[in-house]
């Protein structure tokens, strides 16, 4: 039998020679990958069990399927990229899918079950690739962006930061209110971790939010280990019935084409700052893809909103990480997360609200790479952005991008600049709201 701990048995299975690292440098990387973005288990069931969702089967869906992504990505990949349920994905199937459209929360899981079964499909047949190659740079950057500001509008909302007024629509919460003055601390915190580099700047915000919060009274202190909760709530729980109407697949869509770009755009980012681009293409692309749309049906199955690799592990490539050994180790240490339940559920949801907002402070950078000289670029890359959270829907922003791309270049006697997938999605958006309404 092999002994696991033989680095020969790692060189076999990550090459670490040929990519001049070693196992003590990946195993690094990779628990600095983990600190980075261990906030998600903590996160992502706050965020879910809003819908209906046993808060303890998200938190065991949330680990199982980030470790399965990650060891995918590690082993069949090669890739020293980290997977797990996608912030604003989240925020979308809650907020959006379930909360504002009145789905079912086992409806939805099956719309993300769908996503990732066509991701799998349009993976193997390049499909993928071509869309994100068709579509315009503005629309691209203005997609995470207006994700960032969705993201920032929830944060401060379930902060008591920002509430409902019914004469502006929106207005300042009480500044007195601890939740949100321990928010806005938090945020403040996160910021400061990360201009000093402290790995973990997240994480640690939120476990010193919730030590204040606890000594306030404000939280419950639940423990710290404690045993692994039942995932039998949300475990095969997806609902198929109902889900092939208008409204439906669109939401199908949106799950589909967020996750694209999201996840595109970090695979290509995270690989270029390693120095694995080749010719600035990435080889083993299509495993690169299986992973992350494999991971998204096995999240579903298991009961969490869409995977996807996380920006994060951009900190893992910065400690050194340049193959799989990376993502299996992140994969390892969020299996061992199962027995911290009682700690994650211990944290009050204004805790997590820093790590929202500062998560869409990241998307938002995307804006600079829009060409705000070309008004026919910027307009629709404006109404996608502002639209996101003023409708407090992610799949209008997207709707309201390509409608209008399309119709301002047509306009502007510049029909020729519209790829043809533009059109396409442009005019089934606009039949969708013609013909269904919002």
């Amino acid at each position: 039998m092999s002994n696991p701990s033989n680095p020969n048995l790692f060189e076999r299975l990550f090459k670490l020679s040929e990519h001049g690292t070693s196992v003590r440098t990946e195993l690094l990387a990779g628990l600095t990958t983990f600190l980075t973005m261990c906030y998600i288990v903590i996160v992502n069931p706050l965020i879910l069990s809003e819908t209906g969702m046993d808060i303890g089967a998200v938190f065991v869906a949330t680990c199982i399927s980030a470790a399965i992504g990650c060891f995918i990505m590690g082993l069949f990949a090669n890739y020293p990229i980290a997977l797990a349920p996608g912030m604003g994905l989240n925020a979308y199937f809650t907020y959006a899918v379930v909360k504002g459209m009145g789905v079912p929360w086992q409806i939805a899981l099956g719309a993300v079950f769908m996503s990732g079964l066509i991701f799998i499909l349009f993976s193997f047949f390049k499909v993928r690739e071509a869309i994100v190659n068709a579509l315009p740079m503005s629309l691209k950057m203005s997609i995470a962006a207006g994700v960032g500001l969705f993201l920032a509008l929830i944060a401060l909302k379930g902060a008591g930061v920002i509430v409902a007024n019914p004469a502006t629509l929106v207005s300042m919460g009480d500044v007195h209110n601890p939740a949100a003055l321990l928010a806005m601390l938090g945020f403040v915190m996160i910021v400061m971790l990360d201009y000093y580099r402290v790995r973990g700047a997240i994480i640690l915000s939120i476990l010193a939010i919730t030590v204040i919060a606890i000594a306030m009274g404000l939280a419950e202190f639940k423990g710290v280990v404690g045993s692994v909760p039942s995932v039998a709530p949300t475990f095969m729980q997806m609902d198929f019935n109902g889900l092939f109407t208008a409204s439906m697949i669109s939401v199908i869509f949106v799950f589909f084409l967020v996750d694209l770009f999201d996840s595109t755009g970090t695979l290509v980012g995270v690989s270029h700052r390693a120095g694995l681009l080749q010719d600035g293409k990435l080889p083993r692309l299509k495993r690169a893809l299986f992973a992350d749309s494999t991971a998204i049906v096995a999240g579903a199955t298991l009961g969490t909103s869409s995977i996807t690799p996380y920006v994060e592990s951009a900190a893992g490539v910065s400690a050194g990480g340049r193959t799989g050994l990376t993502a299996v180790t992140v994969g390892v240490l969020m299996l061992a997360c199962l027995w911290f339940s009682p700690l994650a559920q211990s944290v009050p949801a204004f805790a997590t609200a820093p790590a929202l907002l500062y998560v869409g402070v990241q998307m938002m950078r995307s804006a600079v790479e829009i060409d705000w000289n070309d008004l026919t670029e910027a307009a629709p890359a404006f109404l996608t952005i502002v639209f996101m959270p003023f409708s407090y829907s992610i799949a209008d922003g997207i709707a309201m991008g390509f409608i209008s791309y399309a119709v301002i270049k047509l306009l502007c006697n510049r029909a020729k600049d519209v790829p043809p997938m533009v059109w396409i999605v442009a005019v089934l958006w606009a039949a969708k709201f013609w013909f269904l309404g919002a």
